[in-house]
């Protein structure tokens, strides 16, 4: 395997990766198409090297096994691919744009997350206040 090859497998996964996390369905399905040319790529790379077709029964055999799962992979990321483009121009068609939205439940998971950093804030700020008037008691009722 060639550094050339590792070089194209890792850009395009960290590229595909990248696009996934965003927000917009069209770079998510950029993303998709990006990460399954990279996993496509390690899959044939993986397959070891090329030699003779299995047809003319020589030592040198070709393994058909790695050919034959990228192909199928193909087939399953144009599936994904077309769902994903069916499911941008069905959001792009109702809102006007093709940002995914938080939902209802993530949400209702922030303002909880919130309240609860909120809530511990201001208990470590009494009891520091605590801390503090208990020493200026203290303090005074000694001298």
């Amino acid at each position: 395997m060639s550094v050339a090859l590792v070089i194209a497998i890792g850009g395009l996964a960290a590229a595909g990766a990248f696009l996934i996390m965003n927000r917009s369905l069209t770079r998510i399905v950029l993303g998709v198409g990006l990460l399954a040319n990279a996993v496509n790529l390690l899959i044939l790379v993986a397959g070891g090297p090329a030699g003779e077709p299995p047809i003319l029964g020589s030592d040198g055999r070709g393994d058909p096994l790695p050919q034959a799962f990228v192909l199928t992979a193909i087939v399953i990321g144009l599936a994904i691919t077309s769902f994903l483009l069916a499911l941008a121009w069905r959001s792009w068609t109702i809102d006007g744009n093709d940002e995914v939205e938080d939902d209802l439940e993530d949400r209702l998971i922030a303002r909880r997350r919130a309240s609860a950093t909120r809530a511990s804030e201001l208990r470590a700020a009494q009891e520091a206040a605590a801390l503090q008037d208990g020493g200026v008691e203290q303090t005074e009722g000694t001298r």
